[in-house]
């Protein structure tokens, strides 16, 4: 092993320097590829809660993205306690930011909304991932960005519920209530509603493997393309509607890619949510979707594991 030099001492500690400005005292685990032809991608994950454990889906979301050799990921956690301060990210160096992140109302402060809300403004693309659309209901850009939301004491201040009537079409409903419901962790069926760059070239429809299929969903809806819904089947508590599972919004110049899929390992490992999020996650990046859609992806009669992404 060759020593280190004083000047290769003085540069690492320049780059440990940097990081700290950046990021603050947070941990952060760096990319390990710097390809410029790379999309750069950070997953920002809150603490773990009894609900949703982030730390094990976190991991599971970067192999699925740098397993497509399209992007350049870091990670960065969120402290868990109420003084964020000092945490203060510099979305900028990124092409998207994706949040596996749930957190109450006053979590941010005021500059890093700010900061987050300039980043899409400018054409950052965001992606939320299932329990993130339940964070921060009374940040008003943010519901905009997410489209629809639940829990965390939302109701009809929030906006309508959204769902799709039998033919397809998107529809608002008014009605007094909560927001947020699901049955047991069961498969279900996801069917196509939209063509787009995420959608293109998937079958009408296929089976997703066990997971929380969210429903009476609110928000604001606007600038909102469903791109799949999934039947809320009554006999597992659901709402006998049509309930969006991906779907799409601008804000800005900025893209959103939102999939309600993904509650824990087992519903991360469904080959449908791989391949809709990496090609989600590239087109809120870019803009498009190179990704070619895999021979495994699941037949209409049964979903597919990638037992390999399991912790």
């Amino acid at each position: 092993m060759k020593p280190v030099t004083a000047r290769a001492a003085q540069g690492m500690a320049c780059c440990l320097l940097a990081l700290f400005v950046i990021f603050g005292a947070q941990p952060v685990r760096a990319a390990e590829s710097t390809d410029p032809r790379m999309s750069r991608i950070l997953i920002l994950e809150g603490e773990a809660n009894p609900w949703h454990d982030t730390r094990a889906t976190t991991p599971m979301l970067r192999r699925m993205l740098e397993q497509t050799n399209l992007f350049s990921v870091d990670v960065i956690s969120a402290p868990a306690d109420l003084d964020l301060q000092d945490f203060m990210p510099d979305f900028t160096r990124y092409a998207a930011v994706v949040l596996n992140y749930d957190a109450p109302d006053g979590r941010w402060p005021a500059q890093l909304q700010r900061s987050f809300e300039q980043f899409v403004r400018n054409g950052g693309g965001v992606v939320i991932v299932h329990s993130a659309n339940n964070a921060f209901p009374g940040w008003k850009a943010f519901n905009e960005m997410t489209g629809v939301g639940g829990w965390r004491d939302r109701d009809g201040r929030a906006g309508p519920y959204w769902y799709l009537d039998d033919s397809g079409r998107l529809v608002n409903d008014d009605s007094p209530g909560a927001a947020g419901t699901h049955g047991r962790r069961l498969p279900f069926r996801i069917t196509v509603r939209q063509d787009h760059p995420v959608t293109r070239g998937l079958p009408k429809s296929w089976m997703h493997a066990g997971d929380e299929l969210y429903a009476r969903l609110r928000g604001p809806g606007r600038d909102m393309t469903v791109l799949a819904s999934a039947w809320s089947d009554p006999a597992n508590m659901g709402t006998a509607r049509h309930e969006p599972m991906l779907l799409v919004v601008s804000w800005g110049r900025g893209r959103i890619f939102h999939t309600t899929l993904g509650h824990d390992p087992a519903a991360l490992a469904s080959v449908d949510f791989v391949v809709t999020f990496q090609r989600g996650t590239e087109w809120a990046a870019t803009g498009r979707v190179s990704q070619a859609v895999p021979a495994d992806f699941p037949a209409d009669s049964a979903p597919r594991i990638r037992a390999d992404l399991l912790p």
